[in-house]
């Protein structure tokens, strides 16, 4: 029987078929880095029980390990600074970046490391490690790849479309008002919204001597 270079479990799933990847042996995996230029890490969080307000982070550094071609995944981690949080508002902004939230003099940087991931379609669950006050939670992330393309500076780039939802309680993130109607002001569900563009990584050539 031929030796398989990679393992994989079959996941029946309700709707269709989903592969768990457990290790991608067999691929040729690249580096690919985050291109802040176009990426966007949003969010939007419930304001008084009527409307969203929706905010990003604009300093972040991220990475991927992936053979593109397969579109098989061996790692995605990210680093993203607390106190780079923006909705447009600098009074809130300041807020967001005291105690009552991101706290962002004790805790500087967020991070994220995945798991492991499956494939239903063109669609991808991925899980990960979440750290934010110092609390680590699982994070499933749900997207699509986008795919590769060569711009004309000679760099190949990939994208991804992914969401997911968090409830910052969970982290330790409590601060919220009770309104006169029985809501909160601040919503406890977040929902994350991500456009990510990465470019890989060129091997250095040897110099011979």
């Amino acid at each position: 029987m031929r030796m398989m270079r990679k393992l994989i479990v079959m996941v029946g799933l309700v709707g269709g078929l989903s592969v768990a990847v457990v290790s991608t042996g067999g691929a040729e995996m690249s580096k690919w880095n985050l291109d802040k230029d176009h990426t966007t890490l949003g969010f939007e969080v419930v304001h008084m029980v009527v409307s969203k307000t929706k905010g990003k982070f604009t300093e972040y550094s991220g990475t991927v390990e992936m053979d593109a071609e397969k579109q098989e995944f061996k790692t995605i981690e990210a680093v993203i600074q607390t106190a780079s949080v923006t909705t447009d508002h600098q009074k809130r902004d300041d807020h967001l970046r005291s105690a009552d939230f991101f706290d962002a003099k004790t805790f500087p940087t967020m991070t994220y490391k995945m798991k492991s991931y499956t494939k239903s379609g063109d669609q991808y669950t991925a899980v990960g490690d979440f750290t934010l006050l110092g609390v680590t939670k699982e994070l499933t992330l749900v997207g699509t790849f986008n795919g590769v393309a060569q711009d004309p500076w000679g760099n190949t780039r990939a994208g991804f479309t992914a969401e997911g939802t968090l409830n910052r309680k969970d982290f330790g993130m409590k601060f919220s008002k009770l309104l006169d109607n029985g809501g909160l002001m601040v919503g406890d569900e977040v929902k994350l919204k991500l456009e990510i563009e990465v470019i890989k990584e060129k091997k250095m050539e040897k110099v011979k001597h």
